[in-house]
């Protein structure tokens, strides 16, 4: 093996990919830790940098660990099972500082303590491709890493154990569709406190005979399971409906802290990680420091998930997202839970924020922001005397856009408090953190 096969890696780039320099040349080396010296084989040779994988490890680091899953090789869901769930956290939270120093200029005045949960079965929430080959084999599972091709799956470790020993009897059944010429698009899980729903996304309305094999399908769950499950079927460009059986627990999770119960429907945008979700809405409000009366923003709101727990605490909350059906969603959720005259929803599109925008809402005591992988660049941008609350939390699914974005508002005289990161993805290299704000 020639010398510039071996390679000292030193970080872990976004990806979960072990980070190295080779004769001057960053290369991204998939499957190598910090601290580790491997045997690389080059995949893909650019001007500025390299991408790699590797064939075999000469020196491990401690944190290495055996993969539990027997499609980390392949499957494109979990990049981190290599790697000891404590140094998840820690490569998490330095890549974190990496880019808000890197990208933004800018750091917190305090690193808040990791919030982590549960390394396995945590998902609550899921959607598995289908795909079927030349012969008319169906394939059922994620998607291989950067590409289309859908991975096999017999288990998955990372889903609750009551969806995870299902999915062979669950692809014997999609396998018949096939077989019928029944396209099936793509199949979710979603897991409630009471029920699991399993939504099988058809390309046309099924056959009556497809429609009776999933009536037993679901009677034979329902026998073997604690939990209560209910199918739902979408075909054509309907929406999602409850098919059988017809009545059932509804779907919902709850932030007890609060006294919160959350209905949903598939479709509807949810954190897989319930448990973390409860621990991410407990820090959010606890930085945000409501206080009786005082006027609240909570931007991307989704159906409420920040919102409701708000206005328990006494706030006059003002929810804005993009999509109708959410903040429909979330107006109920509110008078759900008793506190519809304290919440209102709006649906606007906050990708087009501008200054006339935030005017227009008025001044807030405090805001919340929650955005997509995008950010929020066009609402910190927009925001301006009289009109800059006090205080912003920040919820990021991204850690370059947070970057971003925090410059922009420490640039507008906001103290960068405090951040840190949120393990809401275990095994993965996803970063989920929160950030506070204060004006100077």
């Amino acid at each position: 093996m020639k010398s510039e096969n071996i390679a000292e890696v030193f970080s872990l780039d976004y990806e979960g990919r072990g980070v190295a320099r080779v004769n001057g040349k960053t290369v991204f080396i998939k499957g190598a830790l910090p601290s580790e010296q491997v045997i690389y084989r080059l995949t893909r040779s650019k001007k500025q940098f390299d991408e790699a994988e590797t064939v075999a490890v000469i020196k491990a680091s401690a944190e290495r660990v055996e993969p539990k899953c027997c499609y980390f090789d392949t499957c494109g869901g979990c990049v981190l099972q290599h790697a000891s769930p404590s140094s998840q956290i820690a490569f998490k939270q330095r890549i974190l500082e990496e880019q808000l120093l890197r990208i933004g200029k800018v750091l917190p005045q305090q690193l808040l303590s990791p919030i982590y949960g549960m390394p396995w079965a945590y998902r609550h929430r899921a959607r598995l491709s289908v795909s079927v080959n030349r012969e008319g084999r169906l394939k059922l599972g994620f998607q291989s890493r950067k590409t289309h091709d859908v991975v096999n799956a017999v288990n998955c470790p990372v889903l609750p154990k009551h969806v995870s020993n299902m999915l062979p009897e669950l692809r014997n059944l999609l396998q018949n569709c096939a077989d019928r010429k029944e396209r099936v698009r793509y199949i979710e899980f979603l897991i409630g406190e009471q029920v699991t729903v399993l939504n099988v996304c058809i390309e046309n309305e099924p056959s009556e005979s497809t429609k009776q094999r999933l009536r037993k399908f679901s009677d034979g769950l329902n026998k073997t399971n604690v939990q209560e499950w209910q199918i739902w079927l979408q075909y054509g460009e309907g929406k999602a409906f409850p098919f059988y059986p017809e009545q059932a627990p509804q779907l919902a999770y709850s932030l007890p802290e609060f006294g919160v119960q959350m209905p949903f429907r598939p479709g509807d945008f949810t954190q897989i990680n319930p448990h973390l979700n409860a621990l991410m809405v407990s820090r959010a409000l606890r930085l945000l420091d409501i206080k009786m009366g005082e006027r609240v923003a909570d931007l991307f709101c989704g159906l409420g998930n920040f919102s409701i727990p708000m206005a328990k605490q006494g706030a006059d909350v003002v929810g804005i997202e993009g999509a109708d059906f959410l903040t429909q969603r979330a107006s109920e959720n509110a008078r759900l839970n008793n506190c519809g005259s304290k919440t209102s929803f709006q649906t606007a599109d906050l990708f087009e924020t501008d200054a006339a925008t935030v005017a227009s809402w008025g001044v807030f005591d405090k805001m919340l922001l929650d955005p997509p992988r995008s950010g929020a660049y066009a609402v910190v941008q927009a925001l301006h005397e009289p009109y800059l609350p006090k205080r912003i939390v920040y919820v990021s699914c991204n850690p370059s856009t947070f970057a971003r974005d925090a410059a922009v508002l420490v640039d507008k005289g906001y103290c960068f408090k405090a951040a840190g990161v949120m393990n809401m993805f275990a095994q993965t290299a996803h970063v989920e953190s929160i950030g506070c704000f204060e004006l100077h």
